[in-house]
């Protein structure tokens, strides 16, 4: 249900906005690498408005996704020991202590035949 309302409140406007602004900035424009010589053909690059602006958004998202994964790496490894101590505590839930030769400790006594 909270999913549902986040697509509904958060991406659906900004869908629209996006939509709009690609319609409306059609145009190509030209962007230049080389503020010294702006005529130069070789770093001059002409494409609709819109490109530029989904082309920043992507740089950031895959900027901001590397940021939050570095960030986060301590809890990743802290989440693989824990899961290694786990396993180890749960192979040893599975297997019985061992216990001396010739004494025997059962709690309950074996099936009568």
């Amino acid at each position: 249900m909270f999913n549902r309302i986040v697509l509904i409140v958060v991406f659906v406007p900004i869908a629209i906005i996006l939509i709009a602004l690609a319609v409306a900035n059609r145009e190509p424009v030209a962007f230049t690498l080389d503020p010294f010589n702006p005529g130069n053909p070789a770093l001059t690059l002409t494409l609709p408005l819109f490109i530029y602006f989904f082309l920043v958004l992507a740089v950031g998202v895959i900027i901001g996704s590397a940021v939050t994964w570095l960030r986060q790496g301590r809890y990743r490894k802290l989440a693989r020991q824990r899961g290694i101590e786990a396993e180890s505590l749960r192979q040893a839930i599975k297997t019985p202590p061992a216990q001396p030769r010739g004494e025997r400790h059962d709690a309950l006594p074996g099936p009568t035949p």
